[in-house]
């Protein structure tokens, strides 16, 4: 049985991973505070963007257990830790236009345009990460690529 995070998205689904399942390792969490979290990442991130585009918004990254975190070379301090941060993208959509419209209309605590290096030929190049806070949302745009880390979302 699933449990539903919002009318789109699905504890299994925040939880899937693709490392995870490789390496064996056990990413499904039933903590309530983490499972709370994940529930106002979707409904005010994940659910708002799936609505607004009309099309499936896929997870790459949602939860992250501390064992896979460390599998991925995730930071420390990353809030996919906490159930607070996703990354995602949806198939055929310019994932910099995807930055942009939730910046532009969602509130959020941190949004990262990753690895967009080569738009130009490729719309669904590299994510964008995006997390959210029950209160004290920062509303950081930061890019990272190749060249590094920068503010704001550039391509």
């Amino acid at each position: 049985m699933s449990y539903k995070l919002s009318n789109n998205f699905s504890l299994e689904e925040m939880c899937y991973s693709i490392t995870a399942n490789q390496k064996k390792i056990n990413n499904y969490t039933t903590d309530n505070n983490i499972v709370s979290k994940l529930k106002l990442l979707c409904e005010h991130i994940l659910q708002p963007v799936r609505e607004h585009y009309g099309k499936p918004v896929v997870i790459n990254s949602g939860y992250r257990c501390s064992a896979l975190n460390k599998a991925v070379g995730g930071a420390k301090t990353s809030q996919h830790l906490t159930g607070e941060a996703a990354d995602f993208e949806i198939m055929g959509l310019n994932n910099y236009e995807l930055a942009c419209w939730i910046k532009d209309n969602l509130d959020f605590d941190q949004l990262i345009l990753e690895f967009c290096d080569n738009l130009k030929n490729d719309k669904n190049a590299g994510w964008v990460h995006c997390s959210y806070k029950a209160y004290g949302n920062r509303h950081q745009c930061l890019t990272i690529n190749k060249k590094g880390t920068r503010n704001g979302l550039i391509i």
